[in-house]
């Protein structure tokens, strides 16, 4: 049976991102773009080893194929402050003692995890060091550098590779036994709920800044933000794992609308902050976010230790 065609006032958005080697997608071939920040190393620090594993890989987003309705601005404003994530820990930066690395005995930290851990006190020119970790279950171990593009220094900070929650102490030290310290760190889930309207308030922001209305909490497609976060860790495309169109999940109704959708999913997805900062990185994703005509926005969003990518995130745009 043929499908019903929607009205002629209907118009949709599709917009993707995506950490792959290659997408077809509506007859368009796009390749990702996957920048490596480092490699392996293995050292022995008497009689233990840094656990290191993998390399960082920055998720760089993707434009995808787009209708002629998508209304992306030419001149844009965007203030530091919008980036600056709620859930990143920052560490004490008053003087450490001699001999140790923090101020702080124990902090608490996202799985995802928006953080990397930080020597305190601002200090310096420490050589090579080692980390290590008392429960692999938790942290199984360090990259074996920072992520930089976020700021973060190579020298000072490490990135974990977060396997669970719980409870875990890191060791660290500098290879010439001048300073070596302990810190308790507990990882904690995502909270879900929080986050989906952190989004909404970051792009928020981004519009007051750049003249549009605000967007209020998209509720009829509350529902079908979460499906299409959780759908994209079985199939990351703009096409349902039942082949349907994305925009089936929340249908423009008989009477009209727009709607539109961001996917952003990876190792640099990790929170709300980072997840726009990569949105507003693509002009087509931009597009979205500046579009004049959407006045509503839901937030899907799906946390996955055990899943390939981990962190999956969605966003319905819509006028209903």
């Amino acid at each position: 049976m043929e499908e019903p065609r929607p009205p002629k006032n209907n118009k949709t958005t599709i917009l993707l991102s995506v950490n792959a080697a290659a997408i077809l997608i509506a007859g368009v071939l796009i390749s990702s773009a996957i920048w490596l920040n480092g490699g392996l190393t293995f050292r022995a620090v008497d009689e233990r080893s840094d656990i290191v594993e993998d390399t960082i890989g920055e998720m760089e987003l993707l434009e995808s194929v787009s209708d002629s309705d998508a209304k992306a601005s030419s001149v844009y404003t965007i203030g530091n402050d919008d980036y600056v994530s709620t859930s990143s820990h920052e560490f004490d930066n008053t003087e450490v003692p001699a001999g140790e690395l923090w101020n702080e005995k124990a902090i608490t930290i996202y799985a995802t995890p928006d953080i990397d851990l930080c020597t305190g006190g601002g200090l310096s020119d420490l050589g090579e060091m080692y980390w290590q970790t008392s429960d692999a279950n938790v942290i199984s171990g360090f990259y074996n550098s920072a992520r930089t593009w976020l700021g973060y220094d190579n020298d000072t900070c490490r990135y974990p590779v977060i396997k669970g929650t719980g409870t875990t102490t890191i060791t660290a030290g500098t290879y010439d036994g001048k300073r070596k310290d302990s810190i308790t760190v507990t990882v904690i889930a995502p909270p879900a709920d929080q986050w989906k309207h952190e989004v909404l308030s970051l792009v928020n922001k981004i519009r007051t800044k750049n003249n549009l209305e605000q967007l209020t909490w998209g509720y009829t497609c509350e529902e079908a933000a979460d499906i299409r976060a959780k759908e994209t860790t079985i199939k990351y495309a703009h096409v349902r794992p039942d082949g349907s169109s994305w925009s089936t999940a929340c249908p423009v109704p008989n009477s009209g609308g727009v709607s539109g959708e961001n996917l952003a999913i990876g190792n640099a997805a990790v929170s709300p902050a980072t997840t726009v900062a990569l949105w507003m990185g693509s002009e087509t994703h931009r597009a979205n976010i500046l579009n004049p005509d959407f006045t509503k926005l839901a937030v899907g969003f799906d946390f996955d230790l055990n899943s390939d990518y981990k962190t999956y995130w969605s966003q319905f745009f819509s006028t209903y």
